[in-house]
């Protein structure tokens, strides 16, 4: 199966590279195989060491093991129109391959307008400028993960259907389980932090994407992610360049733990600038240096990688199912059907969440937190009520969703990455850019439902 798939593959790169030849472009209807410069690639790849995928026009992208776009194909008439002479040495050859017939007419994708600024670039979908997504190093792949980097290209229809295909396979690479987490999250289910680990959270994301689309996703199809990815939105990471205004702040030292503490500071902003791109790009703080080694983030100017998650969705959120079990906060629209799905943290042994039935009563955006231990915990010495100020890092984050039972809501936190893995303090726990998306969707009314 690999081999035929292999050979294939190789097949249908020499078909495009042998059309590079300057008698391959006066052919009108040909297509032809061009570098992420612009330029004529002569070189057939070897044959497993790059995957093909389609976007939406059902064009080739050819794809590296680092799941960089290196080559996509183009009408011959269309290089040619825009290049002439591509390459010295081709001479009347290319200037006599059109004598008479014009160009085929252009459609919505044969436009130069990926020609951007005179220079030849990628289709706007699969966004060339990507890196490699090695979590390790910049050109050479983790040795670990290189079994598993290079998977059979599957441009061929399998011979089974999907559902059918095992839910498990080899072992995935960081850079796959990423992948798939920025395509959940682009679909309004969110994986929590983007960190390349399977996990309850990707598992249960798993789940809600089956419930929303009814399709089930093999977290190894690798060339389905990807492909759908780059018709929506690009790949799954980009570069990003580090500005004047991100590396400012204002940032703070170091969170405080007691309340005390906290109750002193003017704000409970960023510890730095590394922490508030991980959150801003739904990322786990780790797993972004892991990507940009050696980087100094406090640097304008800089560019790192980063993953490229979702805008936040939209629509109206008509109801919440908030469930303990699960560890997962749903939200459907007024037809019934699921819209977004959060892993959270809902409440503990010590101090549960509620149950039944309640309603929101109102949203407050950026919110200081009124510590006072008669009403919500005791916390070490502190026994007077206390003003914590705002701030990503304050005990609700950037988001409090205020419920109808009264001190219980739905909110943000400073720690995204232990969300769903800990408890709370009887409240229901987001990363604030899952609680920031869901206070978009709703309004005072709303009913969240508890169940076990």
């Amino acid at each position: 199966m690999i081999k035929t798939a292999r050979f294939h593959f190789a097949a249908a790169l020499l078909a495009l590279t042998v059309l590079s030849a300057p008698q391959a472009l006066a052919d009108p209807n040909g297509m032809v195989l061009v570098t992420v410069d612009g330029q004529l690639m002569r070189n057939v790849p070897e044959a497993g060491s790059v995957r093909v995928v389609f976007d939406t026009q059902g064009r080739r992208l050819v794809i590296n093991r680092w799941n960089e776009v290196i080559g996509f194909e183009v009408p011959a008439w269309q290089y040619r129109q825009q290049h002439g002479n591509p390459r010295p040495g081709y001479g009347n050859q290319i200037e006599s391959a059109f004598p008479v017939a014009p160009p085929p007419p252009e459609d919505d994708f044969y436009r130069n307008d990926y020609r951007r600024g005179g220079i030849a670039a990628a289709p706007p979908a699969p966004r060339i400028e990507r890196r490699d997504l090695n979590p390790t190093t910049g050109t050479v792949p983790d040795p670990a993960d290189a079994p598993n980097v290079i998977q059979a290209p599957r441009f061929v229809e399998p011979a089974i259907p999907r559902a059918e295909q095992p839910a498990t396979g080899p072992k995935l690479t960081k850079a796959q389980v990423a992948a798939l987490q920025v395509y959940l999250d682009r679909n309004g289910i969110s994986p929590g932090v983007i960190d390349g680990r399977m996990g309850s959270n990707v598992n249960k994301a798993l789940d809600a994407y089956f419930e929303k689309t009814g399709e089930r996703i093999n977290p190894a199809d690798t060339d389905l992610i990807m492909s759908r990815l780059a018709s929506s939105g690009g790949l799954a990471f980009t570069t990003y360049t580090i500005t004047a205004e991100d590396a400012a702040g204002p940032f703070i030292a170091s969170v405080p733990v007691d309340y005390a503490e906290k109750a002193r500071l003017e704000r409970l902003a960023y510890t730095s600038t590394l922490e508030m791109l991980a959150e801003r790009f739904h990322m786990d703080e780790a797993y972004l240096q892991s990507l940009n080694p050696d980087v100094d983030f406090t640097r304008p100017g800089v560019q790192i990688k980063i993953a490229n998650p979702a805008q936040k969705i939209t629509g109206k959120v008509t109801r919440i199912i908030a469930d303990k079990g699960r560890k997962q906060v749903r939200g459907y629209d007024a037809n019934g059907k699921l819209l977004v799905a959060y892993p959270a943290t809902i409440g503990s042994t010590s101090t549960p969440s509620p149950s039944g039935e309640v309603t929101i009563e109102r949203v407050a955006r950026n919110p200081g937190y009124t510590y006072n231990p008669k009403i919500n915990f005791k916390q070490g010495d502190n026994d007077k009520i206390l003003q914590v100020p705002p701030g990503p890092n304050g005990p609700v984050g950037t988001i409090w969703i205020a419920l109808s039972k009264p001190t219980y809501g739905i909110h943000g936190t400073p720690e995204p990455s232990k969300i769903g893995k800990t408890e709370s303090n009887g409240c229901v726990r987001l990363t604030n850019w899952d609680a920031e998306e869901l206070a978009g969707l709703v309004t005072p009314g709303v009913t969240v439902s508890f169940v076990e």
